[in-house]
């Protein structure tokens, strides 16, 4: 019976002659519409019926395909498509099993056309939404096909182009389908995203000769003219931008892979290219993740030659720039401690000449040129992770760079042992260039907050270091610090200038927190200044450098106390240069001149006190006919005019301490501060030490308590005074000099190197002293006679208790000083 059906075709089911009817006899004439609407309709009313529909068409597909029949191949998908379109019940489920299953058939040919026909079905069924998950559907087999034809080889380089075209819509309808549905397989998983991700930057990298794309995300209304790699680039933002926060690191993994595999970090441009579409894709809250990731694959990479490294840290300097204010994360000391790690690795790389710590036979040689550049690549880095962090977190990363700076005795050195002192300084090198990358463009309202002296005095301690290099570099970080106003640009070089209303300077009112910071710190930089000119290796850089600084805190920072103590400092840089206690070199002494002529130029006119300026102007006219080698004019050029020597300094050549001090004076200026010599606190400990020290402080404290103490005070014989007597004076003040700096030395020496027990005891002892003395004191005094009512009247009629003498009473230790 059952046969008897099959051959009749009256009996056959009424789905199979539905779907038979539209099929025409000339595959050429196409789908006989009219058929199909009947097939549709059918479908609708009875759903049951659709998954035997889908198996009827799955069969005469695969039959049309194996006899060759493509013609009723593209009928039979044409009438799944619509089919597909038009019916959304619970049913289609079984309906999609039969469509993909023909999908894969077509994938599976061989024949271009055929791939391309099952492509474009796949998509137009990855746009429609679902009403209904399927829980046992796998995608696995289209991910690894789609992948494929995005790595076609075809040799008609159309038809390669149309098959690779159709590999990344495949990818990227998959993506579609499955990215939003929970129940479907994980497209996020590494077994999916290592053969998605590699496939997408295969043909991106093919069209990387063309013209960049904007950051935007691309909307092209002719989707048909589109080059693989406009495609690729589309469907990668699309992924990228549907990635939640815990896919972004399978998504990144594989492109991180991709780029090592194929050494695309060295190119550094394709990288780039490609980390930029990923921050401008992704969510602004995950930036970070992104980041973090570019920092572990540095770190694997730790031993990778020099370019790969610069690669990497070139890639993660525009990802910054990209990123949000903000967006470094949690972990942002984190981010800088990477840094400066590799820093630190990359100058031992150079100075041993191996990636290993010894060389062996199997070590890589290292390039000297290249790892320079790795470690420019990471300061320019540094400073692009700074300018995206506000104010409050770049105090905090200056802090924590200016603590990993060695100083010797203070902080341990960053090197390895092989590196040594020249180890030492490299590192000291580099971390204030990162110091200054992260200073640049550093603004903010209040300086005591944001200079806090636990960055200000290693600092400035560093300063009184040898190394010009490094003394230049710390003058250019101050500076940056200190320009709130943008106003460094006008005063790079050094000049008289006639008229500084033509600069337009932007001088505000000095700000509460400014004074207080300056009346914490002035004397501190006032002071380092000094001794900076001081140094026999100081050039024209410094000088430039020293005479912005001044200007600076002439404008920024600047109340009546501090031009008042600007223009003393001015004044004892000329007594430097006139005395030359320090044996300056010609040159030397001639830049002092010229630096303070142009400073005290400058702030004379910022003063407006009339007769200030003319004095100034009188002096420096004088300069200019008779000394002009005392002007910056004719010092800070590339050939110096120096004379041979500085012996014959006329005083009208000279600034005159009472002169400026009695025309400042009448014009509300502290005359009496004026007419005192700057004088520098400067000890040899400061050379040693390169920081005040908590146990110097204490010392200096015991020392000046040690010389008012009693026992120091005996009277002498009044000593008749003469010339003699004044001869010996001064022939033993050397002497007594030294031994006073020994003294001073082995105190210093006791207070940092003693047990806390022995100082404790010795401040007791200090302070059972002083006792004993008071009561000496009150014994010698008169005790009055004790009142009958145990009180006595004191003066103007108050009464007090006088149970227990003054004389008598116990103080306590935090009382004594």
């Amino acid at each position: 019976m059952t046969g008897v059906c099959g051959c009749c075709g009256a009996l056959r089911p009424r789905y199979k002659r539905l779907v038979d009817n539209i099929f025409p006899e000339d595959p050429e004439d196409g789908l006989v519409k009219a058929n199909m609407e009947k097939l549709t309709f059918y479908a609708l009313s009875a759903p049951e019926k659709l998954d035997r529909i889908g198996a009827y068409l799955s069969e005469r597909l695969s039959r049309d395909v194996a006899r060759h029949r493509y013609g009723y191949v593209c009928i039979a998908m044409e009438a799944l498509d619509q089919l597909l379109m038009a019916c959304h019940c619970q049913s289609i489920n079984l309906f999609v099993e039969s469509f993909l299953k023909m999908v894969r058939k077509l994938l599976e040919a061989d024949k271009p056309s055929l791939q391309i026909l099952g492509t474009n079905s796949f998509v137009k069924f990855a746009n429609i939404e679902e009403d209904t998950p399927s829980y046992h559907r796998s995608y696995d087999f289209f991910v690894s096909r789609f992948s494929e034809m995005c790595r076609s080889n075809f040799e008609d380089p159309d038809i390669r182009t149309k098959i690779r075209m159709a590999g990344i819509k495949g990818l990227q309808g998959v993506v579609r389908k499955t990215v939003n549905d929970e129940l479907q397989a994980n497209i996020w998983d590494p077994q999916h995203m290592d053969k998605i991700v590699p496939s997408l930057l295969f043909n991106l990298q093919q069209g990387e000769g063309t013209d960049s794309r904007s950051p935007s995300p691309l909307q092209s209304s002719e989707k048909e003219k589109e080059s693989p790699a406009e495609l690729t680039e589309r469907c990668f933002r699309e992924l990228l931008g549907r990635a939640a926060y815990g896919n972004i690191k399978n998504a990144v993994k594989p492109v991180l892979m991709h780029l090592d595999n194929h050494s695309l970090w060295e190119g550094k441009s394709f990288a780039v290219r490609c980390f930029k579409i990923i921050m401008y894709s992704i969510q602004s809250q995950h930036s970070h993740l992104v980041i973090q990731q570019l920092l572990g694959h540095l770190d694997a990479n730790s031993k990778n030659s020099a370019i790969v490294r610069a690669g990497i840290v070139e890639v993660l300097s525009e990802a910054a720039v990209i990123a949000a204010s903000g967006s470094v994360g949690p972990t942002v000391l984190e981010v800088f401690n990477t840094l400066l790690r590799q820093l630190r690795l990359s100058i031992d790389y150079e100075l041993t000449g191996s990636y290993d710590s010894c060389l062996t036979t199997g070590s890589k040689i290292i390039k000297e040129h290249e790892e320079r550049q790795f470690q420019e690549a990471i300061i320019k880095t540094i400073g692009s992770f700074a300018n995206t962090l506000p104010v409050y977190q770049r105090s905090e990363v200056m802090l924590f760079i200016i603590g990993k700076i060695p100083v010797p005795g203070i902080h341990p050195t960053l090197s390895s042992a092989n590196s040594g002192f020249e180890g030492s300084r490299m590192i000291q090198v580099m971390l204030l260039k990162s110091l200054l990358q992260v200073t640049s463009g550093f603004q903010t309202t209040n300086m005591l907050t944001a200079l806090p002296s636990s960055f200000l005095d290693p600092l400035l301690s560093v300063t009184l270091m040898e190394d010009a290099e490094i003394r230049l570099l710390v003058l250019e970080i101050l500076v940056s610090l200190i320009d709130r106003h943008d106003n460094r640009p006008k005063f790079s070089s050094i000049s008289i200038i006639s008229d500084i209303s033509f600069l337009k300077l932007k001088v505000e009112k000095c700000s509460r927190q400014d004074n207080l910071f300056m009346k914490k710190h002035s004397q501190q930089l006032y002071r380092h200044i000094f001794l900076s000119c001081k140094e026999e290796n100081s050039s024209h850089p410094h000088f430039e450098i020293l005479y912005t600084l001044l200007a600076l805190i002439s404008m920024e920072l600047a109340n009546e106390e501090v031009v008042v103590d600007l223009i003393r400092l001015a004044l004892a840089l000329q007594d430097l240069a006139i005395a030359n206690e320090e044996s300056l070199p010609i040159y030397n002494r001639c830049a002092i001149h010229a630096l303070s002529a142009a400073y005290l130029n400058l702030i004379s006119q910022l003063t407006a006190v009339p007769a200030f300026c003319q004095h100034i102007h009188e002096v420096i006219e004088t300069r200019k006919k008779e000394a002009p080698y005392m002007l910056p004019e004719d010092v800070f050029i590339e050939k110096p005019r120096v004379p041979k020597s500085l012996d014959r300094l006329e005083g009208s050549m000279l600034f005159l301490q009472s002169k400026i001090s009695e025309v400042l004076g009448g014009s509300g200026y502290n005359a009496d501060r004026l007419t005192t010599p700057y004088i520098p606190q400067f000890t040899d400990e400061d050379r040693l030490s390169k920081r005040k020290s908590i146990g110097e402080t204490i010392s200096l404290q015991v020392e000046v308590e040690s010389r008012n103490s009693p026992e120091k005070e005996e009277k002498t014989p009044a000593e008749e005074i003469t010339f003699e007597t004044l001869k010996k004076a001064i022939i033993d003040s050397v002497g007594m000099e030294e031994q006073e700096r020994e003294r001073r030395r082995q105190v210093v020496e006791k207070f940092q190197k003693a047990p806390f027990e022995e100082i404790a005891a010795h401040c007791g002892e200090r302070a059972t002293l002083l006792q004993k003395k008071l009561n000496q004191i009150f014994e010698i005094t008169i005790r009055p006679p004790p009142s009958p009512s145990g009180t006595i009247t004191a003066g103007y009629g108050q009464t007090q208790s006088r149970s227990v003498p003054v004389y008598e009473m116990k103080f306590p230790d935090l009382c004594v000083y």
